[in-house]
């Protein structure tokens, strides 16, 4: 703070100096330009493309075993391969499928306007048994009935 020491009537008379405050705040600002791009946090994701007509699935080999799919369905039923399956014998009937099969994989799928908790329930339980889950993109068909 300065003061005015000018002679007349008034005597002194304070007047404010903001040259330093000025400073501060561009150096302050200067600083948070620099500091806000580096506080962002950035996630990669490699998102499967949307099928086209044009791509064609290569058939599985001759003699190959369908893929074990563990779906649930609108009303919140489980089933394997198109199967309903209680929900308190779906592990034991996962195992002893993937007993008999060279790859022990599961794959999940839930149809459309499934309830977000009822597709996680299922697949905890299957999760839960120790089996290992893959969960099946859109673009890919379900195996043939039975």
């Amino acid at each position: 703070m300065a003061f005015d020491l000018g002679g007349g009537k008034g005597g002194i008379r304070p007047a404010m100096n903001v040259t330093p405050l000025v400073d501060v705040v561009l150096v302050l600002l200067i600083i948070f330009m620099v500091v806000t791009p580096l506080m962002t946090k950035q996630m990669w994701m490699d998102v499967p493309g949307k099928a086209d007509e044009q791509t064609e699935v290569a058939p599985p080999p001759p003699g190959a075993l369908p893929p074990v799919v563990l779906t649930v369905t609108k009303s919140g039923a489980a089933q394997i391969n198109r199967e309903d399956v209680p929900r308190d014998q779906l592990v034991a009937r996962l195992q002893r499928m993937l007993n008999a099969r060279p790859d022990k994989i599961v794959f999940f799928d839930a149809e459309n306007d499934v309830p977000y908790g009822s597709a996680m329930e299922v697949l905890d339980i299957a999760r839960g048994g120790n089996l290992t889950v893959a969960v099946v993109p859109d673009a890919v068909a379900e195996p043939a009935a039975p």
